[in-house]
C-alpha cells in the first residue's frame, strides 16, 4: 500500500467510525507501524487541512466535531496520477500550448498530492517524448471555441478554408465530436448548409463563433457508420475491399498493425501477409500503400491497383529525367 492509498484508507476509517479510532486499529487496517500512522496523519493535516484530532479519553483519532471534511474531489492512486500526468505531457507535446490554461488547476492539484509522496511531475517531462510527424498547429483560441461549443452542444458558425480545392466558405454546423487522427485534429459535424455530415480540419477553421441555437444531435451509431466504417479520415459506406499482399520481410510489422476495425489478415504459405480492408475513398489508402514501395502489391480491386501503378509511374518518371 503506497502513501496515497494509505491516506485514502485512513480517511475512510476515521470518517465512517462513530468513535475515535485507536492507534492499534489504524495500524492493523493500514498494515503499517505506529510511526507510519502518525506520518500519514501529519500529511493529511499538512496537505489537505484535515481537522484530525486526538482523543485522550478514547486513545484514538477523529475529525473535529462540527467540521465536515472530504478529500479533494479529484482522487487517484499514485499510479493513476502518474498516468494522468503522462497524458497531460503527451498532449503538451502533441500540440504545444493547447489546453494549458484549462489543465493548469488540475495539474497543480495533482502535484500537491504527489508532494505528499515526495514525488513530482518534473521527471515525466524528461522521460516521455512524443515526436510529431506532419502535425499542423491549431490556434488555441479557435480550439477552445470549437471544443466549448461541442461540449455545450451549441451550433457554430465557421469560416473555413478547404485545402483540397483551395476554396473559402462560411457554414453553420452542429459539432458532433473531435477526432485526433495522425497528429491532427478534425471536427465531425452536421453541416446545415449541406444538410449532411462533414469532417473539418480544425487547423483550417479561420474563424469560429458559438451560436445560441442548440445543435442538431446525430446518434453515435450513425456517426460511426458514416465516419468509421471506411478506411482513414474519408467517410462513407465502404464500397470496396482492398486486398494488399505484403512481402514476408514486411509481414512481421504489418501483421501487428491496426489499419481498420474490420480488417482481416492471413499469413500465406510463402510467408507473405495478405491484408483486406474496406474503403470508400481510395486517396488515403493509396498514399499508405505507396509508402511500402516494393514490399506490397495491390491484388484487388483493379481500380485501386491501377491508381497505385499510375502514381508509381509518375514518380519513376521524375527520377528518369
Amino acid at each position: 500500500m503506497d502513501s496515497l492509498q494509505r491516506i485514502y484508507k485512513l480517511h475512510q476509517l476515521i470518517s465512517t467510525c462513530r468513535h475515535p479510532v485507536s492507534n492499534q486499529t489504524l495500524q492493523a487496517e493500514l498494515e503499517c507501524s505506529r510511526a507510519t500512522v502518525r506520518r500519514a496523519i501529519t500529511e493529511m493535516r499538512l496537505y489537505f487541512n484535515a481537522p484530525i484530532e486526538y482523543s485522550r479519553e478514547h486513545n484514538g483519532y477523529h475529525y473535529a466535531h462540527g467540521k465536515s471534511f472530504e478529500l479533494p474531489g479529484l482522487w487517484f492512486s499514485s499510479t493513476e496520477i502518474y498516468a494522468l500526468l503522462t497524458v497531460q505531457q503527451l498532449l503538451a507535446q502533441v500540440q504545444p500550448g493547447l489546453l494549458d490554461a484549462q489543465l493548469k488547476p488540475v495539474r497543480e492539484r495533482i502535484e500537491k498530492i504527489l508532494a505528499s509522496n515526495n514525488s513530482g511531475s518534473n521527471e515525466i517531462a524528461s522521460r516521455v517524448l512524443i515526436l510529431r510527424m506532419s502535425g499542423r498547429n491549431v490556434e488555441p483560441e479557435c480550439f477552445s471555441v470549437v471544443a466549448g461549443a461541442l461540449l455545450q452542444r451549441n451550433n457554430l458558425h465557421i469560416d473555413y478554408h478547404a485545402r483540397g480545392n483551395d476554396q473559402n466558405s462560411s457554414r453553420t454546423i452542429s459539432p458532433q465530436r473531435l477526432v485526433h487522427y495522425r497528429d491532427n485534429w478534425y471536427l465531425d459535424a452536421f453541416c446545415h448548409d449541406k444538410n449532411a455530415l462533414r469532417s473539418f480540419a480544425v487547423d483550417r477553421i479561420r474563424a469560429a463563433k458559438v451560436l445560441p441555437e442548440h445543435c442538431h444531435d446525430v446518434p453515435v451509431f450513425q456517426l460511426n457508420a458514416h465516419y468509421a466504417s471506411s478506411y482513414g479520415i474519408f467517410a462513407g459506406e465502404p464500397e470496396h475491399i482492398a486486398v494488399l499482399r505484403f512481402t514476408s520481410e514486411r509481414a512481421r510489422w504489418v501483421a501487428d498493425e491496426h489499419w481498420h476495425p474490420a480488417q482481416q489478415g492471413d499469413f500465406l504459405t510463402n510467408g507473405s501477409y495478405e491484408l483486406r480492408i474496406p474503403y470508400a475513398d481510395p486517396r488515403e489508402l493509396v498514399m499508405d500503400v505507396l509508402k511500402y514501395g516494393p514490399d506490397v502489391e495491390v491484388v484487388a480491386p483493379e481500380s485501386l491497383r491501377q491508381a497505385v501503378a499510375e502514381r508509381l509511374e509518375k514518380a519513376l518518371k521524375i527520377y528518369q529525367k
